[in-house]
């Protein structure tokens, strides 16, 4: 006679998608959509998440306006959170500007003008990885949660 399975507690995924104008007005509103939908999660504006997610979404965005934009596309933004962490996701539709995967990113020289976001994603973010997704790519960046999260 086998014993009966353990029950599992069941996993909560809440998650958040939004496409937004490839301009740096849309941008600036994906990172205030992300605190504000991180917020509404119970991951508190200038807790330590907060702020890397805040960072991640912002270098991210600005990314897909600046180097994945296609005129009349816009990108979009999702975030998941579940099981301990916070899931970012970032979508453009350019494929041919491809952003360099994780542990091929360089440290930019400290008197240039830019080069510095993909250092940061890749500093504050626990995970991250470059997708492709016919017509663009999306990149993805996962924060961990202190104690399980909210």
């Amino acid at each position: 006679m086998t014993a009966p399975p353990t029950p599992q507690p069941p996993v909560t995924v809440r998650t958040f998608a939004q496409r937004l104008s490839a301009t740096p007005r849309g941008a600036r509103l994906a990172r205030h959509l992300a605190l504000h939908q991180l917020d509404a999660w119970g991951v508190p504006h200038g807790s330590n998440a907060s702020d890397a997610v805040a960072v991640i979404v912002a270098e991210l965005a600005a990314n897909a306006v600046t180097h994945g934009r296609v005129p009349g596309r816009d990108f979009e933004l999702r975030l998941d959170l579940a099981a301990g962490r916070i899931g970012v996701e970032v979508t453009d539709t350019l494929a041919e500007r491809r952003p360099p995967a994780p542990g091929a990113v360089h440290m930019p020289d400290p008197l240039g003008d830019g080069g510095r976001g993909l250092a940061l994603v890749a500093a504050l973010a626990d995970r991250w990885e470059v997708r492709d997704r016919p017509p663009g790519k999306t990149v993805r960046a996962e924060v961990d949660l202190p104690g399980g999260g909210p």
